[in-house]
Order: C-alpha cells, then sequence, then structure tokens
C-alpha cells in the first residue's frame, strides 16, 4: 500500500498522533511544536545536506535533539579516498536552537567559537556557509555553497507513525539539487558546480522510540543530460501506509514499493545489492570510503556507517522507461541509535 496525501492539513491531532500518515511530493502537513505530546528532551529537529561532484563531497548537519544540539561538517575527497570531520555538541537546547517548522522558509544556524553554520533560504535558492577553527591538524575550512531548488521539484516526503502512541517522523528529502560553490581547507580547495554537482537535504522533525535501526541510501546527478536521482530506505517506524522509495527524473517524482537492502556478509566495504518488491530498482553498489562512527556511552548509542560508493544497475519510471546507471555517485548507509 502506497496511500499519497494530496491536501494540507495538521500533521498531529490534539493527541499528540499522526492525523494523517503517508506519502506526499511535498511537506503538505503543518508541523507544529505546541501539538507534541511528549517532553522537550524527546523531539528531534534537522537539517541534514549532502553535496557530491567529481571526486569530492561535502555534508553538514545542523539538529536540535532535544538534549543534545549538533553542529556537524564532513570533507570528502573520493581520490584518495578520504574523509574529515568535525562535530561540535551543545547539550539541552530544548528547541532553543528555533529550526523552522517547514523547509518552504526560514533559516537554520550553529554558532559556537569553533563553528559557524548557516543554512539560508532565498526563494529557490539554498545558501549554505560555514567557517569552523582547527578542523584538522590545526586548519580552518570555510565557504559557501548554493543549491538550486526549481518550484517545479518534486520532493519525497513521509509521515510514519512508530508503534508507541505520540512517536512519529515527519520526513523531507529533496534530491537533485545542483550546487555550486567552493571549500577552502587549507590548501585545498573543493570545488563544486565546474562538473555536475548536486545536493540532496534530509530534512526531519518528529519523535522517536528509544532504539532503532534505519537503511537510507541517495543519489543525484545526470544521466543522458537530464537529471535523475533517487531515494531508498526502510526500517523505520511503521511504513504500512507508505514507503520512503522514490525516483526522480526531470524534477518529477516516481514512487517505488519496498526496496530491499541486501548487506554483505564481509562488511561494509564489499559490493552491496539492492531490489525492489516491483522490480523497478535493481542496484548494485561499490563502496569507495566509509564514514563510520561508533559512540557509545551505554544508554545513548550511535553507531554509523555511511557508504559512499558508485551504484549501477536500472531504475523503472512510471511510464515504464528504463534508466540505466554505470558508476552514479551516491550513498547508503545502515545506522542504528539508543537515544
Amino acid at each position: 500500500m502506497q496511500k499519497e496525501i494530496t491536501n494540507p492539513g495538521e500533521l498531529l491531532d490534539e493527541k499528540g498522533n499522526l492525523a494523517q500518515r503517508g506519502w506526499m511530493k511535498d511537506v503538505l502537513l503543518r508541523y507544529d511544536r505546541t501539538r507534541i505530546r511528549a517532553p522537550r528532551f524527546a523531539i528531534k529537529e534537522w537539517d541534514y545536506y549532502c553535496i557530491l561532484g567529481g571526486n569530492a563531497g561535502i555534508a553538514l548537519t545542523i539538529a536540535d535533539n532535544g538534549y543534545l544540539g549538533l553542529g556537524s561538517v564532513t570533507l570528502f575527497d573520493f581520490s584518495e579516498p578520504r574523509e574529515w570531520t568535525k562535530s561540535i555538541m551543545k547539550p539541552f537546547p530544548l528547541g532553543k536552537m528555533k529550526l523552522p517548522p517547514t523547509s518552504h522558509a526560514g533559516d537554520v544556524h550553529f554558532e559556537h567559537k569553533d563553528m559557524r553554520l548557516s543554512f539560508e533560504k532565498n526563494g529557490t535558492e539554498r545558501r549554505l556557509s560555514l567557517s569552523i577553527k582547527n578542523f584538522h591538524d590545526n586548519k580552518w575550512v570555510e565557504g559557501s555553497l548554493v543549491l538550486q531548488q526549481p518550484d517545479a521539484l518534486d520532493t519525497m516526503a513521509i509521515a510514519t507513525p512508530f508503534q508507541k502512541d505520540r512517536r512519529f517522523y515527519y520526513n523531507q528529502k529533496i534530491n537533485c539539487m545542483a550546487a555550486s560553490g567552493e571549500v577552502h581547507f587549507g590548501e585545498r580547495v573543493f570545488r563544486f558546480g565546474k562538473g555536475p554537482a548536486f545536493g540532496v537535504l534530509d530534512w526531519g522533525r518528529g519523535v522517536w522510540t528509544y532504539e532503532n535501526t534505519w537503511y537510507w541510501g541517495s543519489a543525484s546527478g545526470l544521466v543522458d543530460g537530464a537529471s535523475f536521482g533517487f531515494n531508498i530506505g526502510h526500517g523505520f517506524g511503521d511504513t504500512s501506509a507508505a514507503t520512503e522509495n522514490m525516483l526522480f527524473y526531470k524534477g518529477q517524482a516516481h514512487k517505488l514499493e519496498e526496496v530491499t537492502f541486501h548487506l554483505p556478509e564481509k562488511g561494509f566495504m564489499t559490493p552491496w545489492r539492492f531490489s525492489s518488491s516491483d522490480g523497478r530498482f535493481e542496484m548494485k553498489f561499490e563502496p569507495l570510503l566509509d564514514r563510520a562512527s561508533d559512540s557509545n556511552f551505554q544508554i545513548i548509542r550511535s553507531n554509523q556507517h555511511q557508504v559512499f560508493g558508485l551504484y549501477s544497475g536500472k531504475a523503472v519510471l512510471n511510464s515504464g522507461k528504463v534508466i540505466v546507471l554505470d558508476k552514479f555517485l551516491g550513498f547508503a548507509e545502515k545506522v542504528m541509535n539508543r537515544w
């Protein structure tokens, strides 16, 4: 079952449960923190961007996860391959970071003596700015990036409940945003936009269960000169009403059913495979780099494997048109959280 929500409305009812569940091509449901019936420390809000182009990549996060605020930046050089990350945490923001209730408007900022991040929305542009002291080996990182989000660009949005009452996941993925700009890291310069470069936004708001594991994959680029991307995932919440699996071709969405992640038995850096229940997504995935971390504080734990690599295979649009991918840069991940 893939229930599409097509009309605007409230996300939560008066009891704090989802008023509707299903998928959308945009965030049609109004997120209102005052309707949440859970402690402030349990509310999780985040904006995550990942931009890939050529051999370069960057990921940026601003999150207010109730009892923990986060600003984080990772730079990738896939020619080596290598990654550099700096994350700064703030205790108990409890909503004070004021992340906007919609992705359509509003700016997001993270301020610290060693890190400044800014995500600004202006019309069809998203401007990302960063300045970080002592990023690695006492070197600074500074840069500015622009993502283009045309008004006609379809997205993937989903309202998903958990089995426990008043727990929900409201999420949007915006693929295929053309990216441009530069990031300076010491003597290195990461340039985006000289060749094809695209970004994805993972926008999320919700109240989760304590322990959960999810699988997520994403890629955006050009196929025969036309924009193409996809979002795949499973394992997070009750997806009986809808999955988050979707193709994007020339700005239009094409909904998929279930997608299975066939993880390799010999480790995350060996080839993966993906298949869909409707036969419309069949991919192999050749890993280049595993951005792995395991923060274990017993009660709180986050074990992450975000693997960047190359997709090869086929995807079938609603019309039956087959899109063939050959070494298409993207990522796939398995994340386990207890928090």
